[in-house]
């Protein structure tokens, strides 16, 4: 997933004119708390915050231009970014939003905390069967029906507990990303899973050929 596919197209800007008073009503009518500040020609100059409005109106500022953070100070990214570059700047720097520029430098976009949050939760639904038919898919040569052997194997050895591969088969065609990893233990364990699946898959289609 790119940041263009997960960024609000239906964001608002200011220019540098703008009253810092006009700037909070736009705020308040969309219910938006960042804005960047854009040039005519729509290319980012400045990154304003629903705090910069208050400390503003406060101090008696009159313009975009006075309360801004100019575009050196401010965390953006691209449109053809990975979106996972959106959660790590998000996270490493304790973001509300950032804005999302073309490669014409053109601001196309804000990405929200909200946005990346909503598109996590969505990840969560995914049934766990579709990260399985993925992974046969990479396995070139490699059948469901081994597949699921050998994922019914590696649940044995982690859990103690018997399961044939249709059983495991039913499971994850019923339980979704989101209640595998609570179950797993969380995400890195079950990624260590899926790994140890292949890797089994793997070796058990390599010794049926040496026989």
């Amino acid at each position: 997933m790119k940041a263009k596919e997960m960024m609000d197209k239906d964001f608002i800007y200011v220019s540098s004119e703008d009253t810092v008073e006009n700037v909070s009503i736009k705020m308040e009518e969309s219910r938006r708390f960042t804005s960047p500040v854009v040039s005519p020609d729509m290319k980012l100059i400045g990154w304003i915050t629903s705090l910069d409005v208050t400390r503003g109106l406060r101090e008696g500022k009159k313009t975009a231009s006075d309360i801004m953070h100019p575009k050196e100070e401010i965390i953006y990214i691209y449109e053809n970014d990975p979106s996972r570059l959106a959660v790590i700047e998000t996270s490493n720097h304790k973001l509300i939003s950032m804005p999302v520029l073309n490669k014409d430098e053109i601001v196309t976009g804000v990405i929200r905390s909200f946005d990346i949050i909503d598109t996590l939760s969505s990840l969560y639904d995914v049934k766990v069967y579709k990260l399985y038919e993925a992974m046969q898919q990479e396995l070139k040569g490699v059948t469901w029906e081994e597949l699921m052997e050998a994922s019914a194997i590696i649940s044995r050895r982690t859990t103690g507990k018997r399961v044939k591969a249709e059983d495991y088969e039913r499971n994850i065609r019923n339980a979704t990303f989101g209640e595998a990893i609570w179950a797993t233990g969380g995400l890195e364990k079950f990624f260590v899973g899926l790994i140890a699946v292949g890797e089994l898959v793997i070796a058990r289609k390599v010794g049926k050929a040496r026989k």
